[in-house]
């Protein structure tokens, strides 16, 4: 159940609930928010760090399902009214990539939590676009 009113698509609130900071932002909006699932949102704009020749590429769409998983806990910790603790990847596996979005396509990921334990969160991801996953993954985080 998404426990999200309205999907929250201001920039700088974002930005405060994960620890990159720009130029290496890859979420710019939080979908969905529930105990176990998050979905955010990023136009893939032209100066993106992951951009060239007109497409993201494959280390951006990791770095967004990365992103997501931070968007998460971040998310988790502001509710909580605590500080938004540092995370770390401590594995990615399953990486798969079948496509790239081109400069202006807007892309969402899906981040289902499959267990946490202690400071270690396991999570699978999923990047769509156009009704299309185009990537996917699992990713061990480690909070700090």
């Amino acid at each position: 159940m998404n426990l999200l009113e309205n999907p929250i698509t201001n920039k700088e609130f974002i930005v405060s609930l994960i620890p990159q900071k720009q130029p290496f932002v890859m979420v710019d909006s939080l979908l969905y928010y529930s105990n176990d699932k998050v979905v955010s949102g990023l136009t893939i704009l032209k100066d993106n760090l992951f951009s060239s020749k007109n497409l993201f590429n494959e280390s951006g769409l990791v770095e967004n399902m990365a992103q997501t998983a931070a968007l998460y806990s971040g998310y988790q910790f502001f509710l909580k009214k605590e500080p938004v603790p540092t995370g770390y990847i401590g594995a990615i596996t399953k990486v798969e990539i079948f496509e790239l979005p081109k400069v202006g396509d807007r892309i969402t990921t899906t981040t289902t939590i499959v267990y946490e334990i202690m400071n270690v969160t396991l999570i699978k991801s999923s990047v769509e676009y156009y009704g299309r996953i185009i990537a996917s993954s699992e990713m061990k985080i480690v909070l700090a």
